[in-house]
């Protein structure tokens, strides 16, 4: 595929600009300093961000005994095929560091009376490794500390309330030519005919993942993959779009966004049961509720599907502890009437976590000059087919290092000044607000019913029709025209993929297929013509085999 090289001219003067203001976000803007960074912000900082309700922890080899070298083999095994090796290697290995940068901003991790970090074991990890804070509020506190560092930082502003719409180009070294700034909109102003154009140097894509495109998801209602979308639509990769993680184990309480009860709770001994008691993972998986994240998820869907229900029981494992050990967890559930102390309780699985995104090389460059993308929005080859517990707020630090030093390393400090002045150009309005909720609803339904936990080629044919009509339907609606796109991307991604891998699970074609085990590389255009390429329900899996080979990264 094309991309990942050196920009053809020196990124000149005006602002290096950050869109998403997670972990991800502000971790490479922090990095930055002293260059000027505009940090763009859908919402005031700390809320908004997936980084903030993130639970479990960061997954870093840090404990005695344990090393990065375990740590990559366990990313990779987790990965079903499809971790890229050497970026495992790179992203374990420069994981201890990371945190040791997260002290230094003051993350309050938790430690013991001899002042070692308290390590947890979760999912598919073959040792403790996950720091954490007060149990399960490592991505709030985390959070809290970079925004006071981000804050106090004078080569940071920050826009909050502003929406990025589309990527603005112009000419460069490849026939998608060259990122030169970003289409704003402020979200009290959706509608009023107007929107914003910042020129930049340099774009960094921090946007998150795109879970709340599901009717059931963990997401907050920001992380709807709308730079997926223009990123596509600007002519960038995409790569493992069809990789969904869904959370087995989000609260079932009719909540939108659905709490989380964190895998942390199984890494201390909660077992998840049916309405008979029986713990249906043993028979499933030899680590039962501690094995890979998809197949707990399939075990708990199957569970529900069949009537019988599934439960998190933490009364032995856990019980009086509950309210000090983990009180997100136990406010979540108290609000829902709900005691965990004495009673199980009942979980779904949820969309939770998107392995694909904007292909990126380890620095984060995409294929479309003058743009970079770090974390969730990314697809970096970290998580292959199934993404390892608490790896994706390591990935988030060490990418935007990354980041941050081959920006640094592409621009001259002394031309590289903020541009304070935005550009004011008419737009379409907006749809009315209730049509445009229905066609959101519809959206999210279709996601949840025909893309979800259990696919098949009818389904998704049937998803991406209805996808493309509800894109025609919401012209005029930018922001929902590019929830549309994202969705149709995954969609079209997941039928191109005619096989089960990983999160990725087919009916229609039940099994891996040797002949299709690497990832997946689309563009807008490939997506456009999914269902004409790709193969029937029922037919030979490897005949779509060589399609995708072309398509590989």
């Amino acid at each position: 595929m094309r991309g990942f090289s050196d920009p053809s001219r020196a990124l000149g003067s005006g602002d290096i600009v950050v869109v998403g203001a997670g972990l991800a976000g502000l971790f490479t803007a922090l990095r930055l300093a002293p260059l000027p960074v505009t940090v763009v912000a859908a919402a005031p900082l700390g809320e908004g961000a997936s980084s903030v309700w993130a639970q479990g922890g960061i997954a870093a080899a840090v404990g005695e005994g344990d090393t990065p070298e375990r740590h990559a083999a366990d990313t990779i095994a987790a990965g079903d095929g499809l971790v890229d090796h050497n970026v495992a290697r790179v992203i374990a290995e420069e994981a201890p560091a990371r945190i040791a940068d997260l002290l230094r901003y003051g993350v309050p991790f938790d430690r013991d009376l001899a002042g070692h970090l308290v390590l947890s074991r979760e999912a598919a990890h073959s040792a403790r490794r996950v720091v954490r804070v007060s149990g399960d509020r490592a991505g709030a506190a985390i959070m809290q500390a970079l925004i006071a560092a981000v804050r106090a930082t004078p080569s940071i502003r920050v826009l909050e309330n502003y929406e990025a719409l589309d990527l603005i180009l112009d000419a460069g070294s490849n026939a998608a030519g060259r990122c030169a700034g970003v289409r704003l909109i402020r979200r009290d102003a959706a509608g009023s005919g107007t929107f914003d154009f910042m020129p930049a140097s340099a774009v960094v894509l921090a946007t998150g993942g795109a879970s709340a495109l599901y009717a059931v998801t963990t997401n907050p209602v920001y992380a709807c993959g709308e730079a997926l979308a223009f990123a596509a639509r600007a002519g960038a990769v995409i790569s493992d779009a069809e990789f969904v993680q869904f959370h087995p184990t989000a609260i079932d309480a009719g909540i939108d966004p659905a709490p989380l009860a964190s895998e942390a709770l199984r890494g201390e001994g909660a077992t998840l049961i049916n309405r008979s008691g029986e713990r249906f993972l043993l028979r499933l998986h030899p680590d039962g509720e501690l094995g890979p994240r998809d197949i707990v998820a399939r075990g708990v869907f199957s569970e529900i599907a069949s009537g019988r229900g599934a439960f998190l029981d933490c009364r032995t494992a856990i019980g009086a502890r509950f309210p000090q050990a983990f009180p997100t967890v136990y406010a979540h559930c108290r609000a829902a009437g709900i005691d965990p102390v004495t009673q199980p309780i009942p979980v779904a699985p949820a969309a939770h976590y998107h392995m694909g995104g904007v292909a990126t090389d380890l620095c984060g460059r995409t294929s479309l000059e003058g743009l970079w993308a770090v974390g969730e929005v990314a697809a970096t080859g970290l998580h292959g087919a199934n993404r390892l517990a608490s790896n994706s707020l390591l990935e988030a630090v060490v990418m935007g290092a990354r980041v941050a030093a081959d920006i640094a390393c592409l621009i001259a400090p002394d031309t590289a000044r903020p541009v304070a002045k935005t550009y004011r150009v008419a737009e379409d309005r907006t749809l009315d607000v209730a049509y445009r909720d229905y066609l959101l609803a519809r959206l999210r339904n279709t996601m949840s019913q025909h893309v979800g936990v259990v696919r098949n080629g009818g389904d998704l044919v049937r998803a991406l029709k209805i996808l493309r009509e509800i894109g025609i339907e919401a012209v005029g609606d930018r922001s929902l025209v590019n929830m549309a796109l994202a969705a149709e991307i995954i969609a079209g991604s997941a039928l191109l993929r005619p096989e089960s891998r990983g999160a990725h699970f087919r009916s229609d074609f039940s099994e891996p297929v040797e002949a299709l085990r690497k990832r997946s590389a689309v563009t807008l255009d490939t997506i456009r013509s999914a269902v004409t390429a790709a193969p029937a329900a029922g037919g030979p899996p490897v005949a779509a085999a060589s399609f995708v080979a072309e398509l590989s990264l």
